[in-house]
């Protein structure tokens, strides 16, 4: 039996990280349902295909939350509903009549899970996953990430906190049980994220910035190489295939040692570096 099969989740949120969190409750067996605006979600229009696999086996309906209308169709859903997931700010939720004390008081037995943007007082500030990111020293130049990583964590993060949620209503015995409140911030998600930076690992200086001439990026004959012989043994082996000197991992740290790995890697092509990976046990991967 799957992790969340049999319960149902509602999810009212929009963009990428809600979307990708039901996702994965619906790769875990819940019953997932989407609620959207009648002029749909904008993560359709930015990447149909993105949008569509995403929402693979999740039914979707249309309502106008701001009408009695849509409002019947929201609490119809409700009623059936363990979990709401939503992407709203505190007060938006609010003026839709879906504050967690209004919610509490009609549906005691509902979860809710709120995708924010900061956590607390700060929800109410607009911000996305490139201000985040920013925000934790995850943003080193003009280039934009080559992922959504605040969103995408805090798609994991939202799908942390509703198998939280049901975790714990399953553990109360059924006089105990009621539904709980999580708050998920997509700056929090991006500074877990950046804990290696904030705590010196990745650093330009530190051994896996770039100081430790086995973890890094290097230019290659026809594109680049994603070297990643960090352990000693690895080191070594680099060192000895190349015909350097290896001494103790110090070594891996000296100007001659970069210049040397940088000469011999641009002097190979992605075949042939592949090759030379399989047969001597290095961990490297090659980019166009």
């Amino acid at each position: 039996m799957k992790a969340l099969q049999g319960v149902r989740i509602l999810s009212l949120s929009l963009n990428v990280p809600g979307p990708a969190a039901l996702m994965r409750c619906k790769e875990m067996g819940a019953t997932c349902i989407k609620l959207e605006p009648p002029n749909g979600d904008p993560l359709q229009t930015y990447n149909a295909n993105a949008y569509a696999r995403m929402h693979q086996g999740i039914r979707t309906i249309t309502a106008d939350l701001k009408t009695d209308t849509g409002q019947k169709a929201l609490h119809r859903e409700l009623a059936k509903t363990n979990v709401l997931l939503t992407s709203f700010r505190p007060s938006a939720l609010k003026k839709l009549g879906l504050a967690w004390t209004d919610l509490q008081k009609t549906y005691p037995m509902l979860n809710l899970v709120a995708i924010v943007g900061s956590p607390g007082e700060k929800a109410e500030i607009p911000g996305h996953d490139l201000t985040y990111m920013a925000e934790n020293d995850l943003i080193t130049g003009l280039e934009l990430p080559a992922s959504l990583y605040a969103d995408m964590g805090g798609s994991l993060l939202a799908t942390e906190a509703i198998l939280q949620v049901v975790l714990q209503q399953k553990r109360l015995s059924k006089t105990l049980a009621k539904g709980s409140y999580k708050e998920v911030a997509l700056s929090d998600a991006a500074t877990y994220l950046g804990l290696p930076r904030a705590w010196g690992l990745s650093l330009p200086d530190s051994p896996i910035g770039g100081a430790h001439a086995g973890y890094k990026v290097y230019p290659c004959k026809n594109g680049r190489v994603a070297l990643a012989a960090l352990e000693p043994h690895f080191a070594k082996r680099l060192c000895e295939l190349i015909g350097i000197a290896f001494t103790g991992i110090h070594t891996m740290h000296q100007d001659h040692t970069h210049q040397t790995i940088a000469a011999w890697l641009c002097s190979k092509t992605r075949a042939q570096l592949n090759a030379i990976a399989i047969k001597h046990d290095l961990p490297l991967h090659t980019l166009k």
